[in-house]
């Protein structure tokens, strides 16, 4: 008898879910990039926090929306499948499950490596960052695969801790900063020499990756208590707490440390800041609670990432779909699905470090792959709401059309602003990768 996952998570192990895996490093060292690319301008930076916000909460509405309209249990792939049919649900499973995914895994594993070495005062680019990074990223496994209502447990709680130091920082900060003076005049900065639409679509590219991950929540829609209840208020519920979380912190982070020191700290300016307002020891204690920050967004990728093989067997797709599928009868984890899982984000890993950290391995090839699996992510919604335009008939103006076509907005937009701040060249050369991938996952589709 084939075993089935359990209906084991519930609303608030969702909205964490949401909440933990958008909320890690990005809200972390994101406000100085977004600072030096909009020349100062408070007000402009802020624009840019809620534009990319806007879309995520544009695109959650929606998916809400087809939560409660189709049969819903495996998130994205039926949310695809009920749109434009099998091969394209097939296709974005494969590319969330073999790309997305995974990229965004190896990333966060080393951007929590390179905070802790930081923390320790190690090289944050050599042998002992790369070590920490697969520590990390076996330890996420381990976890997700060994004792999943573990890991649940792990991320409502690192969601719960990695709240204090943004709370205190967008309190605290932004009182600091009126009382200096400091944000009276960043508020009254003049545009970047740049040019405002330049600097502003330059700064989206920026913060795209801070906002990143909310879909993958929908992955445990099989698994969630109630889901069609409870999955569109996890979505909305949790992308508005992250738009709110982010303006208020970029505003007191700004309020607490200078322009200049946010340039040129790096990963050291939020301790810097925390230290300017509470003392050295809860500058070192905040920086701490980052680390685990980030690590609760890895547990919620790594949660995704685990069951990505298993959500293309359940449906008997993609390679050895016997395999994949099976239920371990003691964890109620797919582990053959998991393991996989783990494989490909030390693929990426491996590739991220070759093409970003080293001398540039592959030529022409040398992108960021967790950030163009984002921009490739956006550009695969557009398809589904327009399709749900179509499909969803009964449905008031605003929910069948009006946000349907904001999201679609949203999403060119975000593939433009990503194409002007990359360049043709890293566009073409993605897509080459891209394409081979998918014809290669292609093989093993079956169209009945």
């Amino acid at each position: 008898m084939e075993n089935k996952l359990e209906k084991k998570y519930g609303l608030m192990t969702a909205i964490s879910m949401v909440v933990g895996v958008v909320i890690g490093s990005g809200v972390f060292f994101k406000a100085e990039v977004v600072l030096s690319r909009t020349g100062g301008n408070m007000p402009l930076g802020i624009l840019a926090w809620l534009i990319v916000g806007g879309i995520m909460v544009a695109c959650s509405y929606v998916f809400a929306k087809m939560a409660t309209h189709y049969d819903v249990k495996n998130g994205l792939v039926d949310f695809a499948e009920n749109t434009l049919g099998k091969r394209y649900a097939y296709n974005l499973v494969w590319f969330t499950t073999v790309i997305y995914i995974p990229s965004l895994c190896a990333v966060l594993a080393w951007v929590s490596a390179r905070y802790t070495c930081s923390l320790l005062g190690w090289d944050i680019v050599g042998g002992s960052c790369m070590t920490i990074t697969l520590f990390y990223l076996c330890a996420m496994y381990a976890m997700n695969a060994l004792s999943p209502k573990l890991a649940g447990k792990f991320q409502v709680t690192t969601t719960v801790i990695k709240m204090i130091p943004l709370v205190l920082m967008a309190v605290v900060g932004t009182v600091y900063g009126v009382m200096n003076g400091t944000l009276v005049e960043l508020f009254q900065e003049s545009a970047p020499a740049m040019g405002v639409s330049e600097a502003l679509m330059s700064a989206v590219v920026s913060v795209a990756f801070a906002f990143d991950g909310w879909i993958l929540a929908t992955t445990i829609n099989a698994e969630l208590k109630d889901s069609k209840k409870n999955l569109p208020i996890a979505l909305i519920a949790g992308a508005l707490v992250v738009i709110a979380t982010y303006v208020l912190y970029y505003i007191g982070i700004n309020g607490a440390v200078s322009v200049d020191v946010l340039l040129t700290a790096g990963e050291n300016a939020v301790r810097i800041a925390f230290t300017r307002l509470f003392g050295t020891a809860a500058g070192t204690l905040v920086f701490v609670i980052v680390i685990i920050s980030c690590l609760g967004t890895l547990n919620g990728l790594m949660l995704a990432c685990c069951r990505g093989f298993y959500s293309l067997a359940s449906r008997n797709e993609g390679p050895l779909p016997k395999m994949f599928k099976q239920v371990d009868p003691y964890t109620n984890m797919p582990t053959n699905s998991a393991i996989a899982g783990l494989f490909l984000s030390g693929f990426w890993l491996l590739y991220f470090y070759g093409a970003n950290l080293s001398t540039g391995w592959f030529g022409n090839f040398c992108f960021d792959n967790s950030e163009m699996s984002i921009v490739a992510i956006y550009a695969m919604y557009i398809p589904m709401f327009i399709k749900f335009m179509v499909n969803a008939k009964g449905y008031n103006l605003f929910d069948r059309v009006i946000t349907p076509i904001a999201a679609v907005c949203g999403c060119v937009l975000m593939v433009y602003a990503a194409y002007a701040g990359y360049g043709g060249s890293v566009f073409v050369h993605f897509f080459i990768v891209f394409a081979v991938i998918m014809a290669f996952g292609n093989i093993f589709y079956k169209s009945k």
